[in-house]
């Protein structure tokens, strides 16, 4: 086993691990590591965890050291570094005509490298501009272009919950969702009332996904013929969180609610997907 310790990079963002090489290391100390970008300070998420050392395919980079002030020093220098090159790179793309979108810029802590994050409708030639800010700056020049998920996570915001998006919250990593998740949720398929402000579909729809399809294997489909105490019907409308059923009897058309517990399935229905609805939603999933 070996003794590990995940560290942020950003406030919400995705846990690295590196080895404590012996460090009394504490929950929210900040740590000098090397990185693939190069040498970054980040902020310790993760103390006292032990790994089976296999699974981790190349060997753990260790900790250089636990943050000085000099080191605090050095990130508050980097942050006015970044904010500067915000602003002249705005300039530069406006010089430059390019319809491209600046959404953040960021500094490694060893200043070897300048990265800028924009969005774009589409490609963009920019090297040019990245000529003239490693002119300017003198240092290693990246530019990013990143997905709208990605823009609402750094700019942040507030989403129709009325809470700060969740992205920019607590979610380290992006997960998919579909359509299909809406669906099966029974909501409404408006756009406006499935996807967030960024235009692609609520990252929220995962969260109960896997209590609905375990719902859905134990729940008849609509169209299924079953046995009810008021004879045979077919299953006309569901409710998962329920279990309760809306089913028409065959002989009197009489439409009964019952317990999905108290039906007898005779023959499963098939769950009916609206093809051109599906297809005209699809941009709102992440591809």
């Amino acid at each position: 086993m070996l003794k590990i310790i995940g560290v942020r990079f950003k406030s919400v963002g995705k846990i690295y691990y590196f080895d404590p090489a012996g460090l009394d290391i504490k929950m929210n100390d900040k740590v000098i590591v090397e990185t693939a970008r190069g040498i970054e300070c980040g902020e310790v998420a993760l103390v006292d965890r032990e790994i089976d050392e296999t699974k981790f395919s190349n060997p753990l980079k260790s900790v250089i050291r636990i943050a000085t002030e000099q080191d605090m020093q050095q990130i508050e220098r980097n942050k006015k570094k970044e904010a500067d090159a915000f602003v002249i790179c705005q300039q530069k793309i406006e010089a430059h005509k390019l319809k491209m979108n600046l959404i953040e810029v960021e500094c490694t802590f060893d200043n070897s490298k300048l990265l800028f994050y924009f969005t774009a409708e589409n490609r963009v030639d920019f090297r040019e501009l990245v000529k003239d800010l490693a002119s300017v700056f003198r240092t290693r020049i990246e530019l990013r272009q990143i997905g709208v998920r990605d823009e609402a996570k750094m700019l942040g915001g507030l989403g129709i919950c009325g809470q700060p998006f969740c992205c920019s919250r607590f979610l380290g990593e992006f997960h998919p969702v579909s359509i299909k998740m809406a669906k099966e949720q029974s909501l409404s398929l408006n756009p406006t009332k499935i996807s967030g402000t960024c235009g692609r579909l609520m990252c929220c729809l995962k969260y109960e996904q896997d209590s609905y399809e375990q719902l859905f294997k134990t729940t008849p489909k609509v169209g299924s013929i079953v046995n009810t105490k008021d004879g045979r019907g077919v299953v006309e409308e569901t409710n998962l969180l329920t279990g309760k059923l809306r089913v028409k009897i065959d002989k009197t058309d009489n439409v009964v609610t019952v317990d999905k517990a108290d039906v007898e399935v005779i023959k499963e229905g098939w769950s009916k997907v609206n093809k051109n609805e599906m297809k005209a939603l699809k941009d709102l999933e992440d591809n």
